[in-house]
């Protein structure tokens, strides 16, 4: 297979793919039930000789109450082969927009932020040259369409009902492609190993007995133990673990009383954190140091603390061979120079780690900022004001089919 053939192939889908790309954009959906993204994805490939899964699926958007609108795209080689997998995610974020654009959110409090409305126009390009090509293609590829990766564990829910069960023949990799803001549109970033960070969520609340703030001696202030809580973290972060596995905690959300009442000491008090590791050990070291940190000041003040402590996602992980082939596919396509290994990996998470865990493979960031921005400074992915140019989308979902088309290739019994 020619892979720059498909780079070509690719560019007269612009104009459809960008009409997949902005009636998403303007209908958001949140959560696991994404219906409306995925009846439109759905309908963009039909007619195409595919088979188009819907698992059966016992898990249900906790927001609505809503079963899990997931599918599986499975595109038959005419060779025989190994299985692939592909994933694009097409849940968007509880923010409202205000970039102005004219196809920008229609939905209050929705917004695709984090660019996978592109993620779905580029399924769309990718599921059409994969399935023009079928007979060049030496085994098969299964095409996750994922909802729920905002926090949801979407990945890790179509895993649990047994997405990778579908793979007819062993599975040789997996691929997922993701949009930014902070890279030159066009251009393609990964690296081997460590790429995104694993992630949790630190809720405390420290209680105490309320009283008058003008005798604090006669309550127990939530309030002085808990800014030591979150003063001590950062101590616990520099005193406990090395800097070259770094931790990351930051504090998002505080309260304690009530706004106006300045001469109240509360009952309790509470705050809400984010937690980054980037390995495994470490995030279960941070809930175990945690804990003991919290409850010690607490006990130090007369208090009492719950902790809860919830993981995310783990580290996303890529494989160093699937990631030599993930720049291979890009310099044979487009060249030197689009092409970048990041020297660090990202405070970021993606619940594409949990298909990593299973399923050797790489997970590659494209650059989709607007020419007029400068990446260093343009809104970054999840802000109100972020906004992705929609001509990367032929280029990455020919890149997409072609890591697809190149992995069955390097592992074909024919080779």
């Amino acid at each position: 297979m020619k892979l720059k053939a498909l780079a070509d192939e690719a560019a007269p889908y612009l104009h459809e793919l960008q009409s997949v790309r902005r009636d998403i954009h303007r209908q958001p959906e949140l959560g696991l039930h994404t219906p409306k993204t995925l009846e439109r994805v759905i309908a963009s490939i039909s007619g195409l000789p595919i088979e188009i899964v819907r698992p059966d699926s016992g898990h249900s958007s906790p927001d609505l109450d809503a079963p899990m609108t997931s599918a599986i795209v499975r595109i038959r080689g005419g060779k025989p082969g190994a299985t692939v997998i592909l994933r694009a995610d097409l849940d968007a974020l509880a923010l409202n927009e205000d970039t102005g654009l004219d196809f920008a959110s229609e939905v209050a409090g929705r917004m695709h932020a984090c660019g996978h409305d592109l993620h779905a126009a580029i399924a769309v390009g990718a599921i059409h040259l994969l399935a023009t090509h079928r007979d060049e293609l030496a085994g098969e590829v299964l095409f996750f369409l994922q909802p729920g990766e905002e926090g949801y564990r979407g990945a890790n829910r179509m895993l649990e009902d047994g997405a990778l069960d579908y793979a007819s023949g062993a599975i040789a990799g997996a691929f997922g492609l993701h949009v930014t803001t902070s890279q030159p549109l066009g251009h393609f970033l990964t690296r081997p190993g460590t790429l995104m960070a694993a992630a949790a969520t630190l809720d405390v609340t420290v209680n105490g007995r309320g009283g008058h703030g003008s005798a604090p001696h006669l309550a127990l202030d939530p309030n002085q133990a808990i800014a030591e809580i979150i003063t001590s973290l950062q101590t616990m972060v520099t005193r406990r673990f090395s800097a070259f596995d770094p931790v990351i905690i930051t504090v998002g959300w505080l309260s304690g009383g009530e706004r106006g009442t300045s001469n109240v000491i509360p009952n309790s008090a509470s705050f809400g954190a984010t937690v980054r590791t980037f390995s495994e050990q470490n995030l279960a070291a941070v809930e175990s140091f945690g804990r003991e940190l919290v409850a010690g000041v607490a006990g130090a003040y007369g208090l009492s603390a719950h902790v809860d402590f919830s993981i995310v996602t783990e580290p996303l992980v890529n494989s160093a061979e699937h990631v030599d082939l993930a720049e291979r596919v890009a310099t044979d396509m487009f060249g030197t120079g689009r092409f970048t290994i990041a020297d660090t990996p990202i405070g970021g998470a993606e619940d594409f780690a949990s298909v990593l865990r299973a399923v050797p493979g790489a997970f590659v960031f494209v650059g989709a900022c607007p020419p007029a921005l400068d990446p260093a400074t343009a809104p970054y992915n999840h802000s109100n004001l972020a906004q992705f140019d929609d001509s990367v989308l032929p280029d990455a979902a020919a890149y997409l089919a072609a890591l697809a088309f190149a992995r069955l290739e390097d592992v074909s019994p024919s080779a």
